[in-house]
């Protein structure tokens, strides 16, 4: 067979090579323009949420059983008590405990649920009580039914002899990093409750309540 046939066979003819450049750019394309949607998509919710919820609050957990906690000295006695000072209770799941002063030693994790640093006690308008707890098994796992809690359900705080009643008005998940962001109204007062989730040991949830009434006892 000639050789000269046998190259020109072999041989790409320009109008493929366009056609396979034209290929490989718009596939290039779609890629980058795929990455840049989804960048937004992700920039986009966290503007929302932070506008819904007008603002962040981060909470560093992994300082908490240090005790230094300005935002509630002002509004605490001068004596430290290892008494409870007021009870949550989750008529949902049957949950009532009790919470301690932020600066007593008993304010641990490990032995009660928790006053997070960074709180605010109820009596605080537009103030924000954040309460931790474990999940999972054993007795110190005062937060392991708060997976059966959605949107509307309701939290009571009993605190200086008033009911403080408060409804869910998010759940969310974040990692667990030892921070947690808190998405809240700055215009209401709120109540946070934040445990590890349920059947996820690399996520915490987050639970933010909102204060519909105050009673005396």
């Amino acid at each position: 067979m000639d050789k000269k046939l046998v190259d020109s066979k072999r041989r790409i003819s320009p109008n493929t090579v366009g056609v396979l450049g034209a290929l490989v750019v718009l596939l290039g394309g779609f890629f980058l323009s795929y990455n840049y949607v989804q960048a937004k998509k992700i920039v986009a919710f966290d503007y929302m949420a932070n506008a819904f919820y007008n603002g962040q609050e981060i909470v560093n957990i992994e300082e908490v059983e240090e005790g230094q906690n300005t935002t509630l000295e002002n509004n605490l006695p001068d004596e430290v008590t290892n008494n409870y000072i007021g009870y949550l209770t989750i008529p949902k799941i049957n949950l009532k405990k009790g919470f301690l002063d932020y600066r007593s030693t008993e304010n641990d994790v490990e032995k009660n649920i928790l006053v997070v640093n960074g709180s605010t006690y109820p009596d605080v308008e537009k103030g924000n009580l954040i309460l931790a707890g474990h999940s999972g098994t054993g007795w110190k796992a005062f937060f392991n039914d708060l997976y059966k809690l959605a949107v509307g359900d309701q939290l009571i705080i009993n605190y200086k002899n008033k009911v403080y009643t408060y409804n869910i008005v998010n759940i969310y998940k974040q990692d667990k990093t030892g921070k947690i962001g808190i998405y809240r109204n700055y215009e209401k007062t709120t109540l946070t409750l934040v445990t590890c989730t349920n059947n996820d040991s690399k996520t915490q949830t987050v639970y933010i309540s909102e204060l519909v009434s105050v009673v005396d006892e």
